[in-house]
């Protein structure tokens, strides 16, 4: 049969009414969800998509094909870990076909990382997350103050560890105050509760150190130690924390977080308090010290002494030395100029009546007068008879 415009119409096969697009594609997708029904796959995530909605959109692929996957809002929230690009999973989903495109799609309602647990993948994303935050890091730990006037202990107030604490507290200092926050330390809600705790203890008028404190256990019993709000409130309370969780072996990012680990309960108290036998026994080593150093220095400012004396003493007697020697000399240079030094020769001096004018004329002594004549041991007294 030839058409008006010259093409000629095919004959269906199955002498059937063409279908729409929409129902053709119905028909489809209910085919595929009927025989498929729930579907096991495993594959890598790329493509990865979060809009606003909540809802979870990605690709999954390997090295033959690639299929899209949605995940409802829902689901998505009920997931522990981050899902990435590149990430191998597995999944559990229903095959569907999203009409508007004619593409076919699985809605997932379970998925798992590949070869490794959500809960370590979970953690794993945690600890990386906030190592590349810093909070880790070694250089933003503080030290501990050294004589504390007040600690709080964030801990179960009926565990062991808070007795323990107290025990060895109270045992070796009892200069410090101790403040004791209750909480949870295990079960649901445990660590928003500890990281509370930890909030008003490093608020608390006076004090100057936190403990966080528990008994050891399992694993899954220190949970919450793990939880990302106690370790942003470790990084960023007010006073140094100290982190007593679980034993050596158990190694929490509580632990990772805090200004110093102390592996028990009992250590954190011998970390944050003093022992008051070792204080005594340093200060009496600083007094016999100091004294040791108080005769030394005595010892030696009397010997400076010593030498000063010593030397202001041969200063004197050089001063002194020089002196006489002066003094000779000026006295020597007196006697050299005293007239009586030449009447010790033989010499002698004439003197008028007055006995203190020099005769040195005879016209000064006429006849008739007295004079004086001044010998070197002594003087005569005579009458002029002619002059």
């Amino acid at each position: 049969m030839a058409s008006s415009s010259g093409f000629e119409f095919f004959q269906s096969p199955y002498n059937s009414v063409f279908e729409s697009v929409g129902e053709l594609t119905e028909r489809i997708k209910a085919t595929l969800e009927s025989d498929f029904g729930q579907t096991a796959v495993r594959g890598e995530i790329s493509n990865l998509a979060r809009p606003r909605s909540g809802h979870i959109y990605f690709s999954l692929k390997d090295n033959a094909a690639c299929i899209r996957a949605v995940m409802w809002k829902g689901a998505a929230q009920r997931l522990v870990f981050d899902l990435s690009d590149g990430l191998a999973v597995r999944l559990l989903g229903r095959l569907t076909v999203y009409s508007p495109r004619g593409e076919y799609q699985i809605i997932v309602d379970a998925i798992e990382p590949e070869g490794v647990g959500a809960q370590e993948l979970a953690f794993r994303q945690l600890v990386a997350r906030l190592s590349a935050e810093g909070l880790f890091d070694p250089d933003r730990k503080r030290p501990l103050p050294r004589y504390p006037r007040r600690i709080a202990i964030v801990t179960s107030p009926t565990g062991a560890a808070v007795r323990d604490l107290l025990q060895v507290t109270g045992r070796r200092w009892n200069g410090t105050d101790v403040l004791i926050v209750p909480t949870l330390v295990q079960g649901v809600g445990a660590g928003k509760q500890i990281a509370a705790a930890i909030e008003l203890a490093g608020l608390a008028p006076g004090v100057e150190v936190v403990i966080v404190a528990r008994g050891g256990g399992s694993s899954e019993d220190l949970g919450a130690f793990n939880d990302e709000a106690v370790v942003r409130a470790i990084a960023g309370s007010r006073v140094p924390v100290v982190s007593a969780v679980g034993h050596e072996i158990d190694v929490t990012l509580a632990d990772l977080a805090a200004d110093r680990r102390a592996l028990t309960p009992s250590e954190a108290g011998e970390l944050v308090v003093p022992d008051a036998a070792e204080v005594a026994m340093h200060l009496d080593r600083l007094a016999q010290a100091l004294h040791r150093a108080s005769e030394v220095r005595l010892r030696d400012a009397r010997a400076r002494l010593d030498r000063l004396s010593q030397g202001i003493k041969t200063a004197i007697g050089h001063d002194l030395d020089g002196r006489r020697h002066r003094l000779d000399r000026l006295k020597a240079s007196l006697e050299a100029l005293n007239p009586l030094a030449v009447l010790a020769r033989g010499y002698s001096l004439t003197l008028a009546e007055d006995g203190r004018t020099l005769v040195r004329d005879p016209s000064q002594a006429p006849a008739g007068t007295l004079i004086h004549t001044q010998l070197a041991s002594g003087r005569l007294t005579s009458r002029v008879e002619a002059s």
